[in-house]
C-alpha cells in the first residue's frame, strides 16, 4: 500500500511534566511514520486552552507539522483571535476548529456557538493562511435533530472555509461511507478523514461512546464485555476489529486515517504495521 494518503494523530494536553515527557516519547515513536500533522484537543470550554498552546509549541519546536484545536464554547472573538496571530506567527499551517463541549455547571456557550461561525471568523481574521479542519458525525451528532440536520450542519462549516474534515471515531465502516456519499449528494467536495479509536480498555471506550454517541457495535460490546477486567484479550481483539475497519476504510476510497491515540504510541503502530503502510 503507498503512502499516499494522509495520516494523522491526535493527542490531549499532558497536566504533569511526567506527562509531558512520556507524550514527547510517544511522538517521537510516531514521527517515524512521517504523519501529515499532530494534532492536540482543547479542552472543554478553552480548560486547556494555555497547555494546548505549550504543546503545540513543543510539537512545532521539534520539527513536526502541529495542529492546534480552537473551540467555540467559552472562547471569545479577542481570545480567539490571539491564539490566531499567536499560531500565525509560529509558523502553524493547520486549525481543527470545533463547537467543543460545555463543561457541566457552564451556562452560556460564549461569543460563538456554532462551529461555521468560529471558521467564519478564522478565515476573516487571517485569510487563507491556515489549512481548517472540521468535525464530521458518519453517526450524526448527538444533539443534531434529524441526520438530514446534521448533513446541513457539517455543510454550512464547509461553506464557512473548512479545508477538509475528521469524522468522530466509529466501528461500522457503512456509517462512514452513507455519511460521504450524502455528503457528496450536498455538493460537499472536501476530504472527509475517518476517526480511529483504538481500543485500550472496554470502560474507557464504553463510557467515551456514550458522551459522544459513537455506537459500539453489538457484536464488539458483547465480546469486549465478556473479557471482563481481561486487559491483554480487550486489547488483543481491539486490534483485530480495528484494524479490520480501517483495512474496509482504505480499500473503500477513504484519503486517510486520523487516529485517537490517548497519548499512546503502541497501539497506531501496530495497527499500522498490521496495515503494512
Amino acid at each position: 500500500m503507498t503512502n499516499s494518503k494522509i495520516f494523522s494523530f491526535e493527542f490531549f494536553p499532558p497536566q504533569t511534566p511526567e506527562g509531558a515527557e512520556k507524550l514527547r516519547a510517544t511522538r517521537q515513536q510516531l514521527a517515524l511514520l512521517k504523519p501529515e500533522f499532530f494534532s492536540v484537543t482543547f479542552g472543554a470550554g478553552g480548560s486547556t486552552q494555555e497547555r494546548t498552546l505549550e504543546t503545540i509549541q513543543q510539537i512545532h519546536a521539534e520539527g513536526y507539522s502541529a495542529a492546534p484545536h480552537l473551540s467555540c464554547i467559552g472562547s471569545t472573538r479577542d481570545n480567539i483571535r490571539a491564539l490566531l496571530f499567536t499560531y500565525r506567527d509560529m509558523g502553524i499551517k493547520r486549525i481543527v476548529a470545533l463547537r467543543g463541549d460545555l463543561p457541566s455547571g457552564m451556562a452560556t456557550t460564549g461569543e460563538f456557538q456554532y462551529a461555521n461561525e468560529l471558521v467564519s471568523f478564522i478565515r476573516a481574521q487571517t485569510g487563507e493562511h491556515f489549512h481548517i479542519e472540521v468535525a464530521a458525525y458518519p453517526e450524526f451528532h448527538p444533539q443534531a435533530r434529524s441526520p438530514r440536520e446534521d448533513l446541513i450542519n457539517f455543510k454550512r462549516k464547509v461553506m464557512a472555509g473548512a479545508n477538509s474534515a475528521i469524522t468522530q471515531y466509529f466501528y461500522n465502516a457503512d456509517a462512514y461511507f452513507n455519511f460521504v456519499e450524502a455528503a457528496r449528494k450536498q455538493g460537499v467536495t472536501v476530504p472527509i478523514v475517518p476517526g480511529i479509536m483504538p481500543i485500550l480498555r472496554f470502560s474507557q471506550l464504553a463510557r467515551f461512546s456514550d458522551t459522544c454517541g459513537a455506537e459500539i457495535p453489538r457484536w464488539m460490546r458483547k465480546t469486549l464485555e465478556s473479557y471482563g477486567d481481561d486487559n491483554a484479550s480487550v486489547q488483543a481483539f481491539g486490534l483485530d476489529a480495528v484494524t479490520a475497519l480501517c483495512e474496509k476504510l482504505l480499500a473503500g476510497g477513504a484519503p486517510g486515517l486520523h487516529f485517537y491515540t490517548l497519548n499512546q504510541a503502541g497501539p497506531a503502530l501496530e495497527i499500522w504495521k498490521r496495515l503494512g503502510i
